[in-house]
């Protein structure tokens, strides 16, 4: 199938299974912070202070998460073209595992950041050496397809954490508002079985291990002369992306939850059915935004083959901005707007479908990892304000208006959408 191999296949799949699971832990917070953050301050669930300070919360601890995603993405590239792409790999889906189990046991708000703090690091290492793994493995002529479908284990992702809470807070522990997020986080164990899965089946790419200069590469590399203009415009699509989606995804959960209240209060529903309306529209609200993802994620293959990555970032960008102001500046029924969630999904979600080939193309075998690591991921510390801002100015009572103006950062991209480095048509460096 697409001409590639079985081994190849598994090597895909082994990058599939880190990166989804990887999305998975990092996300099961924004699920259960409606329920975790007031439980942690000693605040009453559905309260006016609980809602306020969810969103505060919300916002923080996102933007902690990116911080220590940009840090680990940065240490692990570096780490990964010094010791391998497997290695690499396992490591960091340990990491994480372990650091989002450890949130279940957390008696205060701060004992929870500490560990989320944890779980980042391995989340942003293990971006660079999945992509990094499949690039160097794959025929030239399926990176873009293989790179794409290495993204749709994102949504996966996604799929999976909303599937999963809704099992435990909205079948299993329905009326367990105190204790049910614990056993969501519980939930994060599973990436450690998928790693020691891994080792089992895929080794270390040849392109890696035939490079006699792994040992001398250094993070200032990407800054010589023949590589400063591609790591700067590499970071800076990555950034204008982040920059997005996390403004975006953070709250969706979230707002999903505060419609669903007001729906409830107007429609006169009890606290159980409350409840149930609340887990329900946050499925439905993770939903649309999930398959639009996917189905942008795929698009990009024929997109980036046929027209280029330029124009592709470019289409991507113009269209995140107009589906985010329309969404969330038109005056829209709470159901519609949960339905416009998939036009945002489709380029806001969809654009990082490129990320896994596009990057790893920028640079040759010795800094690919380091170089692909930096820029998709210290793009997170630039992120990072996104969700704070938002969570912070939506905590007093504004939290569509506030998402409203995210749509005008992806047109930065756009207006600065000539200078993104075009690779297609070129061969994979050594």
């Amino acid at each position: 199938m697409l001409g590639m191999t079985r081994y190849q296949w598994t090597v895909l799949f082994a990058a599939w299974l880190g990166w989804g699971f990887d999305v998975f832990d990092s996300v099961l917070f924004n699920y259960v912070a409606p329920n975790c953050v007031p439980a942690l301050l000693n605040l009453e669930v559905g309260s006016p202070e609980a809602r306020s300070a969810t969103l505060l919360w919300t916002g923080i601890l996102t933007s902690l998460l990116l911080l220590g995603w940009a840090a680990g993405g940065v240490l692990f590239g570096y780490v990964c073209d010094r010791i391998g792409r497997l290695r690499t790999l396992m490591l960091t889906m340990l990491m994480y595992a372990l650091g989002t189990a450890a949130c279940a046991f957390a008696t205060d708000i701060w004992m929870l950041m500490a560990f989320r703090l944890i779980a980042s690091l391995g989340i942003g290492g293990e971006w660079a050496a999945g992509a990094s793994m499949v690039a160097e493995v794959v025929p030239e002529n399926r990176r873009v397809e293989a790179g794409a479908l290495l993204y749709t284990s994102a949504p996966f992702g996604l799929f999976l954490a909303t599937f999963v809470n809704f099992q435990v807070a909205g079948v299993w522990f329905p009326d367990d508002t105190v204790n049910s997020w614990r056993y969501v986080f519980l939930f994060g164990l599973i990436p450690a079985a998928a790693a020691f899965l891994v080792r089992l089946f895929v080794r270390e790419p040849e392109r890696w291990t035939r490079n006699t200069e792994r040992s001398h590469t250094r993070l200032q590399d990407i800054f010589t002369p023949e590589l400063r203009r591609i790591t700067l415009w590499g970071t800076f699509v990555a950034v204008v992306a982040l920059v997005t989606w996390w403004s975006c995804n953070a709250f969706i959960p979230t707002i999903a939850t505060g419609l669903a209240r007001d729906a409830a209060l107007e429609r006169g529903l009890d606290h159980s059915a409350t409840l149930a309306l609340v887990e329900g529209w946050k499925v439905r609200a993770t939903t649309w935004f999930n398959v639009g993802g996917l189905l942008g994620t795929l698009l990009t293959i024929p997109f980036a083959k046929r027209v280029g990555r330029r124009p592709m970032f470019i289409t991507y960008f113009a269209l995140s901005s107009a589906a985010v102001l329309a969404t969330f500046g038109l005056d829209l029924p709470p159901e519609s707007r949960l339905w416009m969630l998939f036009l945002i999904g489709v380029p806001v979600f969809g654009v990082f479908g490129a990320f896994p080939y596009y990057l790893p193309e920028l640079f040759p075998t010795r800094v690919r990892a380091t170089g692909s690591g930096f820029c998709y991921n210290i793009g997170r510390v630039v992120a990072a304000a996104g969700p704070f801002i938002v969570g912070a100015v939506a905590a007093r009572g504004a939290a569509l208006e506030t998402i409203f103006y995210v749509g005008f950062v992806p047109l930065i991209g756009v207006l600065l959408g000539s200078k993104i480095i075009e690779t297609r048509g070129t061969r994979l460096q050594d």
